[in-house]
């Protein structure tokens, strides 16, 4: 599914009964347009790339009936134009029930995004969120049932929330083995309540060096499980980087920076035994290097200056990916 076009197709807050504390998600999406016309869009942009057509924003199956009907038969001309093609939906682990999900299946839905964002219920309700974390897991278990791909979401950084707790969250995650998952570090999005608490002072969004750390060492977590991690920090769009984002660890390329992390501690491990060494090659998967060598040099500034190396090179080698090898050393 990882290879798939995905074709987005945005709902901001359809379905939402409540206000989380982070969400303006006109901001975050960037998108505002009529959703029907989105999908007739994505029809006739269609080029034959097998793909999704994905509900974004919103608990699409709090959406009223009708209207949730409506669109997914809209959505139909989608799935007529190629055997493969399905549709995704986004929703809260409490809006769903046997009926909902026979309802998605019938109109050709495949994949649900479930907005876990913490096992903590002080964290929920400190985020303006009363979902009850002992909803996520009857959920996950009716949507496997009927043969669905989950994809679970998690947020770190929410009011009340500890590296402890997102850890915690991390591993509840795991255990309930999604297809796949994405991490959602907390931003300070204009026009929510968590903008006036960081005002109030009641708040103190992370840095992006504090989210940095906490993902690149939740990601290992998901990985040793074998559980994707498809998405770290929201995506950018021009609504967000021209003034959307108030505060907190919101980048551009901020997966970039976690991985370039990763791929440090993946170094420090491989070059434990040669410090003080005058050269040292580094081998690492085909289109890693950037990862390994970080933005503007970090990396193998860091790596130079901590282990006494007087220079250090990165090339590509045929290693599995997340793999640093030491490939020449010069003593």
């Amino acid at each position: 599914m990882s290879e798939h076009r995905i074709y987005p197709v945005f709902v901001p807050h359809s379905g939402c009964d409540f206000r989380c504390v982070f969400c303006n998600q006109s901001r975050i999406t960037g998108a505002g347009d009529d959703p029907v016309r989105a999908i007739r869009r994505a029809v006739e942009a269609f080029d034959g790339a097998v793909g999704e057509l994905a509900f974004y924003g919103g608990s699409f199956t709090a959406i009223p009936v009708r209207e949730q009907e409506h669109l997914l038969m809209a959505a139909g001309a989608f799935l007529a134009l190629h055997p493969s093609n399905t549709i995704r939906v986004s929703t809260r682990p409490d809006c769903l029930t046997p009926d909902a999900v026979e309802r998605l299946v019938r109109y050709g839905v495949r994949t649900v995004e479930l907005g876990v964002q913490s096992m903590d219920r002080e964290v929920l309700l400190a985020s303006g969120r009363p979902v009850a974390p002992d909803c996520v897991d009857p959920a996950v278990a009716l949507l496997r049932r009927a043969g669905m791909r989950v994809i679970l979401q998690m947020m770190t950084g929410l009011p009340g929330d500890t590296p402890e707790k997102s850890r915690a969250t991390a591993e509840a995650i795991i255990a309930l083995r999604p297809a796949g998952v994405r991490i959602y570090p907390t931003v300070v999005v204009a026009g929510t309540p968590l903008a006036e608490m960081v005002q109030a002072g009641t708040y103190i969004p992370h840095t992006v060096e504090e989210a940095v750390t906490l993902c690149a060492a939740l990601w290992p977590l998901f990985h040793r499980a074998g559980i994707p991690v498809i998405r770290l920090g929201l995506c950018p769009t021009d609504a967000l980087s021209d003034g959307g984002v108030l505060a907190g660890p919101y980048h551009p390329a901020f997966g970039q920076l976690v991985y370039a992390r990763i791929y440090r501690a993946l170094a420090m491990e491989a070059l434990a035994d040669h410090t003080g060494c005058s050269e040292v090659i580094l081998g690492v998967a085909y289109g890693a290097v950037s990862n390994l060598v970080g933005q503007r040099r970090e990396n193998v500034q860091f790596l130079e200056e901590r282990l006494g190396i007087g220079r250090i090179r990165v090339c590509e080698i045929d290693v599995g990916t997340f793999e640093v090898a030491v490939v020449f050393i010069a003593d």
